[in-house]
């Protein structure tokens, strides 16, 4: 990673065997610092050297594209999902369909029994994302009912096929006998009245804002060989939170049965994934952390090595309810590893909650935050340094140097670049007479 700030020795960071030798329990790296400390880059480097140790690298929605570079560059494949560009199934086995095939027939029972669970949360999840509120009792099981016969329906066709939203809506539609049941009415108007509210929020999956992104069958398919994937939803940052969020949680449903499948198959490889800008999904409508925590779980029995990256504790606290916001504190305690970069001192009292530190540690942390001072042309202080927390131990602060090809992939300010800048800059207007002199007395350059 870097070397020690105070002995200078190499330091090493390796969650996966970490874990083998017993110095951590899991595989999460929770990854917070004030922007433009380096959180991308350090990412950035850790994924790239856990591919060269044989992982997989998984970025499941990347809002801003900026791992694209990396991952082109080690050699793997980008989906750009957005308006005609790939569009993505969310309710696709994918790479999980083989596993099941190939399984036993007790794991291929489990294995289908977790699908199901993650397609159904999936759908409950967008959902709420869509009505801002959750579905009830009747609703969740009229959406399991309808994905059941849905699944029925595809896998019954010439060759078989994946389900797909619409499918799951056209069954909704319809009014089968079980769903008529559970809707505890025995006629088409009362089913309608008690279906309306969840047809229409399944029916702006396919209609509204993300038409056409979700509910046609994937236009990517997945390479096995692959070292490194990216689904890339840059193409969607400008729209609305809802927009996003839904993109954000389909994109998490996919690489989670890409965990399982790399977890099941032939061919073993373990997974590592990041989850970056993850509350901006999760902070749209009550109840997605829950639901998102059962879409993406996985951990060490599935290979997997996460990074959760974020500014900023404060970022939960925007959850919609305090159950939200304890489910999440939660989530961000049970990571093994802790990867904390320069903040302020107001952001202390809220990392206290999910690890302890010294006052010399806290220190540390601050003293690497943005200067309160206007001097032009320096470094921010934290850039590159971070404190590596792993339980009660003491924090190993580590100052990584980025090489030469890391510059140039690791680049977030690009839209700054001084070439864009002269191309772009504002002529100022001309100084009042006798104003420069006056300055120049001041001292102010």
């Amino acid at each position: 990673m870097g070397r020690h700030l105070h002995t200078a020795e190499p330091v090493g960071l390796d969650p996966a065997h970490w874990l083998r030798t017993g110095l951590v329990s899991n595989t999460g790296v929770w990854v917070q610092g004030q922007p433009g400390i380096g959180k991308s880059s350090i990412t950035k480097r850790m994924l790239a050297g856990l591919v060269a140790f044989g992982m997989r690298a998984v970025v499941p929605g990347d809002v801003k594209g900026e791992y694209t570079p990396l991952v082109t560059a080690l050699g793997g494949a980008v989906w750009h999902l957005g308006r005609g560009l790939h569009a993505l199934n969310p309710l696709d086995a994918g790479p999980l369909r083989p596993a099941i095939a190939g399984a036993p027939s007790a794991e291929r029972t489990r294995l289908v029994e977790t699908l199901r669970s993650r397609r159904l949360s999936l759908l409950e999840a967008l959902v709420t994302i869509v009505r801002h509120g959750e579905p009830d009792v009747t609703e969740r099981r009229l959406l399991g009912a309808a994905l059941d016969l849905a699944v029925e329906t595809t896998d019954r066709a010439p060759g078989g096929r994946e389900p797909l939203i619409p499918d799951v809506l056209a069954v909704l539609l319809s009014g089968p006998a079980p769903l008529l049941s559970i809707a505890a009415t025995d006629d088409q108007p009362g089913y309608r009245r008690t279906t309306r509210a969840l047809v229409n929020a399944l029916g702006l999956l396919c209609e509204g804002a993300i038409r056409g992104i979700f509910d046609r069958p994937s236009s990517a398919r997945f390479d096995p060989d692959t070292p490194a994937l990216s689904l890339d939803i840059s193409a969607l940052d400008d729209d609305d939170d809802d927009v996003v969020a839904a993109a954000m949680l389909c994109s998490w449903a996919w690489s989670a049965a890409l965990a399982d499948a790399a977890a099941h198959g032939e061919r073993r490889r373990n997974v590592v994934q990041v989850q970056d800008e993850l509350w901006r999904a999760l902070r749209v409508a009550p109840g997605l952390v829950e639901r998102s925590d059962r879409i993406t779980r996985l951990g060490r029995h599935r290979g997997v090595v996460s990074f959760q990256v974020t500014h900023s504790m404060d970022d939960l606290d925007a959850l919609p309810t305090e159950a939200d916001r304890a489910k999440a504190r939660g989530l961000a305690s049970r990571n093994g590893v802790l990867l904390l970069g320069g903040m302020a001192e107001s952001e202390l009292d809220g990392l206290r909650r999910i690890t302890s530190l010294s006052d010399g540690e806290a220190a540390l942390i601050t003293s690497w935050a943005a200067p309160p001072t206007w001097h032009a042309g320096r470094l921010h202080p934290g850039r590159g340094k971070y404190l590596i927390k792993s339980g009660q131990r003491v924090g190993l602060p580590v100052a990584l140097t980025l090489t030469p090809s890391e510059r140039a992939l690791h680049d977030t300010d690009g839209a700054f670049s001084s070439r864009r800048s002269r191309d772009s800059r504002v002529v100022p207007a001309e100084p009042p007479r006798g104003a420069g002199r006056a300055v120049r007395r001041r001292g102010v350059r």
